[in-house]
């Protein structure tokens, strides 16, 4: 689908993972029809210090949403079986940990100071 950018956005959901941000976006075809697109995007630096994005994208039709899901759930249960659940509760302690540090600050009308 060439013209992917002309399609209306539905939804969209960003991971920002290190140095590369993952974008999930929902989009309507001309149709009706409902496609994820899955971007990831990652900053490269040229030999002057100059930066870029390079981007990957992957376009997922209703068609195969189930196979996707399954296939993506076996993977990481794969994972988890192997590795432990270590991976998992990692990242989820230091998203915690950010939302505590967020909840921490106190609001501050500028009439108290």
């Amino acid at each position: 689908m060439e013209n992917y950018k002309d399609q209306e956005e539905i939804y969209s959901n960003k991971v920002r993972a290190g140095k590369r941000t993952y974008f999930f976006d929902v989009r309507a075809t001309k149709a009706d029809d409902y496609y994820i697109t899955i971007t990831e995007s990652k900053k490269i630096f040229d030999d002057n210090g100059n930066h870029s994005f390079k981007k990957h994208k992957v376009f997922l039709y209703k068609e195969d949403f189930e196979k996707f899901q399954d296939a993506l759930s076996d993977t990481l249960g794969y994972i988890i079986k192997n590795k432990g659940l270590d991976i998992i509760s990692t990242e989820s302690e230091e998203k915690s940990e950010t939302k505590t540090e967020e909840k921490s600050f106190t609001d501050v009308n500028f009439e108290d100071i």
